[in-house]
């Protein structure tokens, strides 16, 4: 019997209930589909398959509580791979598509995975000693056995119903650490973050959604992959990389409604699109000094339309989305939101939702989910952030050390993420814990304050900022129409390099204090190596320029003074 829509909060508090009340309330709208044609679903559709698939386990004694891997690309054969687990009491491992063989070896190893679906072109990444291990490997574009072990067919498997604090998912993350972690997330987490999304962001059946983000990160699962079941809406993927022109020709043609996206996308949208066309246009430069208001809603309504002209929320997290670019979108009037959460909270922590948001602010608590500031320093107000609330994890996979060096005994999960909080209750933050770097008088300084300087500057693409030897060095990613590779054997290539990283340290130490002034610049050849959420992985940049920057990459006859320093 169809559950009506006022009772499905208290109804779904499993993602066993999300599959019945999806399926049984919308069989015969669409699900999910590639924008260019193939694969797709109708609710209806979705739940034969997925029920045809868990019978196959049964078969092969892959039951309840045993874990089966997903890795591939955005696809929505992903969604009823799956459910094909879960609302049986499986357990998923979804593993990022751009991750090692070593890091996929490593997976489903300590995840004691049975089985994996997976794409074609990511099977390369499967060693033969893996694929020995599991009972199935299934095509997940086409559902066919790529491997099975035929001793395994007794059909003794089975599922069962599972509870809302039984184990549903085991995502890995490294973050910008570097020390992988198994983190264990619940029905109860995700079914929270469901109903967390809903009232941050009402949204129904005629809703279209275009996934742009890897399925596999918790981000996307939750907001791009669970809430459309809850409210009958239906996705769409490309199977194309998602270039700017393809995404732009996608949003034409989908006009979606909802989109997650992470700060770098709209940034280079911003850097790469709007300030060009301001800065070439001899009007829209006067407009900027004469009639800003009306400069900003004229390019607020080009852009909008570029995404499709339907677009009621545009999702940004994963990391911090650039000041400057937030400023231009608040006074575009674009419909973006901001969230901020982790892994282990599945994701959403806090939200400031459309027409709410605050440049810089991460905005307030999510619905239901408890916020407060730990070990608050009494002069800057900045302590951690720490939540509380059914959005957080059980605990990391086979790892109850550093489980319990994160969660506290009454429930309180510490972020390490300082923040300070204004009088209305809106978060900011102001870096990771990890990353703080102390100055010598014992001054906090923020690396992530200082690179979002750096990032303003005309021709940066990014930056990091660490510490070496007791002096700040700005690592910078150059933009390629600024400083071209091709020709570093030159010598004009290392005047002009010189010039940028001279420009660069004289421009950020104008407009930083002067504890945060930078002390060197380094150019890197290289794009910066990046989580899923396109964070750089820091840890990997902190032993030397020789590993990671131009020292890496000049020819060994390196001119000199090739890098631009200064006295702190």
């Amino acid at each position: 019997m169809p559950i009506f829509s006022q009772n499905r909060e208290n109804y779904v508090t499993t993602l066993a209930k999300l599959f019945e009340y999806a399926t049984d309330n919308y069989a015969k709208r669409p699900l999910s589909r590639f924008v260019e044609g193939g694969q797709e679903y109708t609710y209806d559709s979705f739940k034969h398959k997925c029920l045809e698939l868990s019978h196959r386990f049964n078969r092969f004694g892959i039951s309840a509580r045993d874990k089966v891997a997903i890795l591939s690309n955005n696809m929505p054969n992903w969604t009823v791979a799956m459910f094909s687990c879960v609302p049986f009491g499986r357990v998923t491992v979804p593993i990022l598509p751009d991750s090692s063989e070593s890091e996929v070896t490593n997976i489903i190893n300590h995840s004691e995975c049975k089985a994996i679906f997976v794409s074609k072109r990511l099977l390369k990444k499967l060693s033969q000693e893996v694929i020995d291990k599991l009972t199935l490997v299934i095509d997940i574009e086409t559902f066919d056995f790529i491997k099975k072990d035929d001793k395994a067919f007794t059909c003794e498997g089975h599922g069962v119903d599972p509870q809302a604090d039984d184990l549903a998912s085991i995502i890995y993350t490294s973050g910008t650490s570097g020390k992988a972690k198994g983190v264990m997330l619940s029905h109860r987490n995700f079914c929270q973050n469901i109903i967390a999304a809903y009232h941050a962001q009402k949204a129904g059946k005629h809703d279209r959604w275009l996934s742009i983000l890897p399925m596999s990160h918790t981000y996307e699962m939750a907001f791009s992959v669970l809430y459309p079941l809850y409210v009958g809406g239906c996705v769409y993927y490309i199977q194309k990389p998602p270039t700017p022109s393809i995404l732009m020709q996608t949003m034409k043609k989908v006009k979606p409604t909802i989109m997650c996206s992470v700060p770098l996308i709209i940034e280079k949208v911003y850097k790469n699109s709007v300030v060009p066309t301001v800065e070439k246009s001899r009007v829209l430069s006067w407009m900027k000094g004469h009639t800003p208001r009306l400069l900003y809603w004229l390019i607020g309504k080009k852009l909008y339309a570029s995404f499709g002209g339907k677009l009621k929320f545009f999702g940004i997290g994963g990391s911090k989305l650039d000041s400057t670019v937030e400023d231009f979108l608040n006074k575009a009037g674009f419909p973006y939101a901001i969230g901020y959460g982790l892994t282990e909270t599945a994701p959403l922590i806090t939200n400031a939702c459309v027409g709410k948001t605050v440049v810089g602010s991460i905005g307030v608590p999510a619905y239901n989910v408890e916020v407060k500031l730990q070990n608050v320093n009494p002069e800057t107000g900045e302590g951690e952030i720490v939540a509380k609330g059914d959005n957080v994890m059980l605990g990391y996979y086979r790892d109850p050390e550093r489980t319990r060096s994160v969660l506290t005994d009454d429930g309180w999960f510490r972020t390490n993420d300082l923040a300070c909080k204004d009088s209305k209750g809106r978060y900011y933050i102001k870096g990771r814990l990890g990353n703080m770097i102390v100055g010598p008088s014992g001054e906090n300084i923020y690396p992530e304050e200082i690179e979002q300087v750096i990032n303003t500057f005309n021709g940066v693409n990014e930056s990091l900022v660490v510490e070496r030897n007791g002096k700040l060095v700005a690592l910078v990613k150059f933009d390629d129409n600024v400083l071209d590779w091709n020709q570093e054997r030159e010598d004009k290539f290392f005047d002009n390099l010189q010039s940028m990283k001279e420009a660069v340290l004289e421009y950020v130490n104008k407009h930083v204090s002067k504890q945060s002034k930078i002390g060197e610049v380094e150019a890197m050849k290289e794009e910066f190596d990046k989580t899923a959420t396109h964070k750089i992985r820091r840890f990997k940049y902190k032993e030397g320029a020789q590993k990671t920057g131009e020292g890496a990459s000049q020819d060994s006859e390196n001119k000199p003074e090739d890098k631009a320093s200064s006295q702190k």
